[in-house]
């Protein structure tokens, strides 16, 4: 069966720290190790469940110069699943592309705005990118690849009321559509992250 967004509509009710801003990113064959080191982070200490991650992502951004953003990861088959509670790095393009190199980079985010992005890369090269509010205006060099499978994972074209919830859990559906990750309660709440910190893009 296809996975659509009905089978995210878990997130915001079980997770709703995490849900009100987040990047979550997939990254195909590269251990968390590598991903940290792509992104020129450093290791900081390991964690239980994005709960604690989502603390001390604002610990960090707390501090004055307010320069890293908290990462948290784990391995789940042949990714590496990164977390960031209130980051943005991995839908940053200019972050992106160098550290897809050989690789596949899946990646959507939202802010407490509102404010979306759903970027898929391949080998330095943006394929897909969009705001899943409004997926009609989408970029990258293959942007229409993806409408097929869009709609029934319940993407709203043309529609007067977006529904910024549904968004969401959308772009969960299509990350599992292009990698054949799950993301379940279970793993965002009771995996030991590899965590980290990184720049924040400026």
């Amino acid at each position: 069966m296809t996975v659509s967004a009905a089978d995210y509509a878990w997130f915001e009710d079980r997770l709703p720290e995490l849900a009100e801003a987040y990047c979550v990113t997939l990254v195909r064959g590269l251990p968390p190790a590598e991903v940290l080191r792509r992104l020129d982070g450093r290791v900081e200490s390991a964690l239980t469940g994005v709960d604690a991650a989502v603390e001390a992502a604002f610990a960090l951004l707390d501090r004055p110069d307010g320069a890293r953003q908290f990462v948290a990861m784990t391995t789940v088959g042949d990714w590496t699943l990164l977390i960031e509670p209130n980051g943005y790095v991995g839908v940053t393009e200019d972050v992106a592309r160098p550290a897809s190199a050989g690789t596949a980079w899946v990646s959507h985010f939202v802010n407490i705005n509102g404010l979306d992005y759903f970027l898929w890369a391949e080998d330095g090269v943006v394929r897909v990118g969009f705001e899943p509010m409004f997926p009609e205006e989408r970029v990258g060099s293959t942007p229409d690849e993806l409408l097929p499978a869009m709609g029934p994972m319940g993407f709203h074209f043309g529609d007067d009321s977006p529904e910024p919830d549904v968004s969401s859990a959308a772009a969960f559906a299509l990350a599992q559509h292009l990698t054949g990750v799950a993301v379940t309660p279970e793993l965002l709440t009771e995996t030991v992250f590899w965590c980290g910190s990184v720049p924040v893009p400026r």
